[in-house]
């Protein structure tokens, strides 16, 4: 009898829980700790979980509770979760000379988020290598920072974990402080050059790789199109509307680097317990959106949004849904609303079970917090910390649901089933 094989879904859904597991196991290891803060086992498994749903949100501060180890093991997660497991070892397969057969062509094209698995392993030698790359300019360039306050061997291993955090949208920081990146709020080298790279791995791998090899006359792809589009909009929107709502609290600079870090980086320069109930449910909505497709980042995707706004300016002048003189398929208009509808429903239910948990935490930080966590974004209140273990437990399960995307969460747990028997329809009033 043949064995019924794992979808790719199911299969990179394990492999991250898979990495995630050993990451706890390294991070309960004492030499992880660095001694200064006690770690437990539920502290060691949110970290893991975390790093590798490249969120941010901690439960102990990185850099005072870990060693140079843990933080190491940290790193190298956050760099899992952000190129994805499958990427990484089809990346070592193809360095090797290795040959990547039908199957794990599929695993792959399912982990990028790509139609066609053609030219697979030349595109995962150039997302390898262009990630490394970004990020090796990264910590070069934040490394004058850096050396102003400490040490030359600290100071590049900062700039090091600083580079791979902001690139992969990761969110964590080393600097022991517990107050993410506040001690450079001003820093407008340091800002600009954080963003970038937020920026940049927000983009994701395929439109870097347009950008990079675009010749003049030619015409970029429509998903390039929509994502710089959806990019600058919201960066440009986000800034405007949390400068509004924090009025005099925040400069131009914070809520330029508030906006593009909203969008799944998690690193804060003004503390988000100061914001306003406005400026938090604008840095949620930014949260919610999240990064673009086949990038480091999470939330429900730029070009969900976008699609999402087709389909209602469809239906309200009767047009059809269209784009830069293309028309968007009907498949992806269903895909869109049902991507939305399960994020805010997952959202909503898991702020309310919290809220229950945690009955004394008000619901402004208790919604800010799951957000981010399904945003996979790590801004927070400061009341991470605070949870129970079963909240916290709740917190991880939405970052991993954040990490996979509510849609194929979904999919994994009733699977797809073809055929069935076509039933009559019937029109049922609505609106």
């Amino acid at each position: 009898m043949r064995k019924k094989r794992l979808s790719p879904g199911r299969l990179i859904a394990l492999g991250f829980l898979s990495v995630i597991v050993i990451g706890a196991i390294l991070l309960c290891l004492p030499v992880s700790h660095s001694g200064k803060t006690a770690v437990r086992p539920i502290d060691a498994l949110f970290s893991s979980v975390s790093a590798v749903c490249v969120t941010g949100l901690v439960t102990v501060d990185t850099g005072a509770a870990y060693s140079g180890f843990g933080q190491a093991v940290i790193a190298v997660l956050i760099q899992i979760g952000g190129l994805g497991i499958t990427t990484l070892g089809a990346g070592l397969v193809a360095l090797l000379g290795g040959r990547l057969n039908q199957r794990e062509n599929n695993l792959v094209r399912e982990a990028l988020n790509v139609p066609t698995w053609a030219g697979i392993k030349p595109l995962i030698m150039a997302v390898i290598t262009m990630d490394f790359t970004i990020e090796f300019i990264g910590a070069v360039l934040a490394l004058p920072t850096f050396l102003k306050d400490y040490a030359p061997g600290k100071a590049i291993w900062l700039s090091v974990f600083h580079s791979i955090a902001s690139f992969n949208n990761g969110g964590f920081d080393v600097l022991g402080t517990g107050n993410s990146i506040g001690a450079y709020t001003h820093d407008v080298w340091f800002n600009l050059v954080t963003a970038a790279l937020i920026i940049l791995g927000g983009l994701g791998f395929f439109v870097i790789r347009e950008l990079l090899r675009h010749k003049k006359g030619e015409r970029f792809s429509l998903h390039t199109k929509v994502v710089l589009l959806m990019s600058a909009i919201l960066t440009v929107c986000g800034m405007l509307l949390v400068k509004l709502t924090e009025q005099g609290q925040i400069s131009w600079l914070g809520a330029f680097f508030s906006s593009v870090t909203a969008r799944t980086a998690g690193f804060a320069t003004y503390p988000m317990a100061g914001f306003t109930n406005a400026g938090l449910l604008i840095m949620c909505m930014l949260m919610f959106i999240g990064a673009s497709p086949g990038s480091t980042g999470g939330g429900m995707k730029t070009t969900t949004i976008f699609v999402l706004f087709l389909n209602l300016r469809s239906a309200a002048t009767g047009k059809e849904a269209h784009a830069f003189g293309r028309k968007i398929k009907d498949d992806t208009l269903y895909r869109a609303f049902v991507i939305i509808g399960l994020g805010l429903a997952w959202g909503l239910i898991m702020t309310a079970a919290v809220c229950a948990l945690e009955p004394d935490l008000p619901l402004r930080d208790v919604m800010f917090e799951v957000i981010s966590g399904l945003g996979t974004t790590g801004l927070s209140t400061g009341v991470t910390p605070q949870l129970g273990t079963a909240s916290r437990i709740l917190l991880m399960l939405t970052m991993y649901v954040g990490r996979l995307g509510p849609l194929s969460v979904a999919t994994l747990l009733v699977g797809r089933k073809h055929g069935g028997v076509s039933r009559a329809e019937e029109e049922i009033p609505i609106g």
